[in-house]
Formats: C-alpha cells, sequence, structure tokens
C-alpha cells in the first residue's frame, strides 16, 4: 500500500506556473519566476508589489520618443568612457520593486557607480539615471515608480509625457526630487553627468538634429572633460 501510494505521487503531474497579469501581487522571487516562464512576454514590471503589464506600444506615443531617447543617450555614451547604457534593461531595485525602465544610464561600479551587473545579468540596484516614456502610463511614472525610483536612490529621473508634450528631469536633492532648471534656450543640463545636454524644445517637435548638436555642445565642455578624467582615475585605482 505504502508502494503504491509513493507511486501515485511521483506521477502527479507538477502545477503549471501561472502567467503574469497586471494587479497581481506577487514577491519578486515569483515575479521573475512567471516571468520567465513567458518567453514571448518583452515587458513586465513589479512596482510596490504589484504587476503591471503594459498593452501594444504605439509608434508615435512610444516608440518613436523611446527611439530619439536612445539616440542621444548613445551619443553621449559612445563619448563617456565607463558608463554603460541600457534600454529596457530589468533592474532589481529592492523586494517590491523590479521595473524595467525604456532607458539606464550608469555609471560603471568599477568606476564608482551605484549599481552593478549580478551573475545573472541584471541591473541590481539604482542607476544613476533612469528615463521612462510615459503616455498612458504617466499617472504610474509620476506616481508609484517615481517613489520607489526616489526612496531606492536613483539620482536623476526623466520622465517624457508624451501625451501632455512635456520632459520632467528630476534630481535626487536630500531624498526629494527636485526639477532639473530649464535655461532661457530650453535647454536642461545633467547634474550627475557632465554635458549630458538636453534641447526639450527641439526633441519634442522631433528635431533630432538639434539635439544632438546642442548635446555635442555639452559634450565638448570642460566640465565634461573633467567628468571623464574622474571616472578614469576611479577605474584605474579600483583595478586589482
Amino acid at each position: 500500500m505504502v508502494e503504491l501510494s509513493s507511486q501515485i505521487h511521483n506521477e502527479t503531474p507538477s502545477l503549471p506556473i501561472p502567467p503574469l497579469e497586471s494587479g497581481d501581487r506577487l514577491t519578486r522571487h515569483e515575479f521573475e519566476r512567471r516571468y520567465e516562464a513567458m518567453p514571448h512576454l518583452k515587458k513586465a514590471e513589479l512596482i510596490e508589489g504589484v504587476v503591471y503589464v503594459p498593452a501594444a506600444l504605439r509608434f508615435r506615443s512610444h516608440g518613436q520618443p523611446h527611439g530619439a531617447i536612445m539616440t542621444w543617450l548613445g551619443v553621449y555614451h559612445t563619448f563617456t568612457p565607463h558608463t554603460a547604457l541600457g534600454d529596457n534593461p530589468t533592474v532589481r531595485l529592492d523586494r517590491d520593486n523590479e521595473p524595467q525602465p525604456d532607458a539606464v544610464l550608469l555609471i560603471e561600479s568599477n568606476a564608482g557607480g551605484q549599481a552593478r551587473l549580478s551573475d545573472d545579468d541584471y541591473v541590481e540596484g539604482a542607476p544613476e539615471l533612469v528615463v521612462e516614456i510615459a503616455a498612458s502610463s504617466a499617472s504610474i511614472d509620476l506616481g508609484d515608480k517615481k517613489g520607489a525610483y526616489r526612496r531606492n536612490g536613483v539620482q536623476e529621473y526623466l520622465v517624457w509625457r508624451v501625451f501632455d508634450r512635456q520632459i520632467d528631469w528630476f534630481r535626487l536633492v536630500d531624498d526629494l526630487y527636485e526639477s532639473l532648471p530649464i535655461d532661457s534656450q530650453g535647454i536642461i543640463r545633467s547634474e550627475v553627468f557632465p554635458g549630458l545636454w538636453l534641447d526639450t524644445s527641439s526633441i519634442l517637435s522631433g528635431e533630432l538634429q538639434e539635439v544632438l548638436t546642442v548635446l555635442q555642445q555639452g559634450i565638448g565642455s570642460e566640465e565634461h572633460h573633467r567628468f571623464g578624467q574622474r571616472l578614469a582615475l576611479a577605474s584605474h585605482q579600483t583595478r586589482p
């Protein structure tokens, strides 16, 4: 009888892994388990313990702005050694938050950056800069997600509110997010990444060539040169 019960137990099929659905309340471990079991799913986030699975992304309200941001950041990254640029990477912020930002710009950990890549190739910790393209997700990006980024020490947070035609760029100051100033020409300058200058009116109007012209001015500035030297020195000092 014992042998028969053991045989029945061994033949019992394992339960299927439930799919991720918006509104699920999960631990980060369970979120990752379900996400990995859905290879067709390209984006899902855990924000304050709640799962968000976005709808299909439209071209003009997300794909095109996203492409412009990645071009802008990509040029800066190219001319700024010891930085790392990620497109939609999963970020392990804390036990209840595992967002998948539209873009992150990091200082490499060996050059003094605060985030690192895990052994299984996820970002762990708070990137220096996080960018979100917010269309229908604006209430989340400027609500719970903003709070999670602030609490975990993301130094700068840029939100492009597509429908509002507005760029919000925040800097963490004394544990609170404050808006970075916009000069008379509509340019915002990063304080964490010297030389990362954004012509807001041009990027909102789709004038990418002008966006890159202003960025090149920032990259050519003395502050960017000093920043590069500082990162190179920090990287050299951490070498074994």
